[in-house]
């Protein structure tokens, strides 16, 4: 009888203190809620007549200007020495650039990550894609995977990226809200998601309106999503640097993480 007793009395405890174990492991997010799209007759000549949240998507720049993305002028215009040198990229890290196109940064990071780090090359055109994998070896360059991702998906392997960077690409997405659900989930808990765009609040950027985003537009269309917004850094004479970061359950950081910025 007294054993009874024991087990009954341990049973019951055991019973009382489960619910308090499972309140503390991690949930599962649920996927965002889909704002939906707007499509107009009457659009900017430059954009694709669709729309999110009030912003009219632009369209793609084309493989055929592979060439301007290499361009001498680049350094002077838009210095993307100073964006690499802002994003503090660390020896080890997985990085995904986005609408890679020639592979400007994605060679520029590959060094910056090595001996173990990763850069995913993404693109929707494998055009773009051929012009990476030939540099590549004419450079004997072996830490950059191109993938050739569609426009609602990178392709990207869940939980594996440290920092998804996009250079004046993501106002060209064509599904935003599906693209970004789907860079969300290949980010690792804390990690980042950086936009470079160039500047709307500023009308001397000599670029085609729809080309061009707010930081409060950037933040308004990632408000849906598990991000948290870092900071704006403006080093560059005609882009933002947005960086937001990946909420997650009990995420630590490094302490120099932190000192980051």
């Amino acid at each position: 009888m007294k054993v009874w007793r024991r087990h009954f009395v341990l049973l019951s405890v055991v019973v009382w203190i489960c619910p308090f174990l499972r309140a503390d492991e991690p949930t599962k997010p649920a996927d965002p809620k889909h704002p939906g799209y707007e499509y107009r007759e009457n659009h900017d000549p430059n954009g694709i007549g669709k729309f999110y949240m009030g912003r009219e998507i632009a369209q793609v720049m084309g493989h055929q200007a592979a060439d301007w993305l290499e361009r001498p002028e680049r350094e002077k215009e838009e210095q993307p020495s100073k964006l690499i040198e802002a994003l503090k990229i660390k020896p080890g890290e997985v990085i995904a650039d986005i609408g890679a196109g020639s592979g400007y940064y994605a060679f520029r990071f590959a060094k910056l990550v090595e001996p173990k780090g990763k850069i995913f090359a993404v693109d929707i055109q494998p055009e773009m894609l051929d012009i990476i994998r030939k540099r590549m070896k004419e450079r004997k360059v072996t830490n950059i995977e191109p993938i050739q991702g569609t426009v609602t998906d990178p392709k990207l392997p869940a939980n594996s990226v440290d920092t998804i960077l996009m250079v004046d690409v993501y106002h060209e997405f064509d599904h935003p809200f599906e693209m970004t659900v789907a860079m969300v989930k290949a980010l690792k808990p804390g990690g980042r998601m950086v936009f470079v765009e160039f500047r709307m609040e500023d009308p001397d950027v000599p670029i085609k309106l729809v080309h061009k985003m707010t930081q409060k537009q950037v933040l308004k269309e990632m408000e849906p999503h598990s991000l948290r917004w870092v900071k704006t850094l403006d080093v560059l004479p005609w882009q933002h640097i947005i960086i937001l970061e990946k909420k997650g359950e009990k995420v630590r950081r490094r302490k120099e993480d932190k000192e980051r910025y």
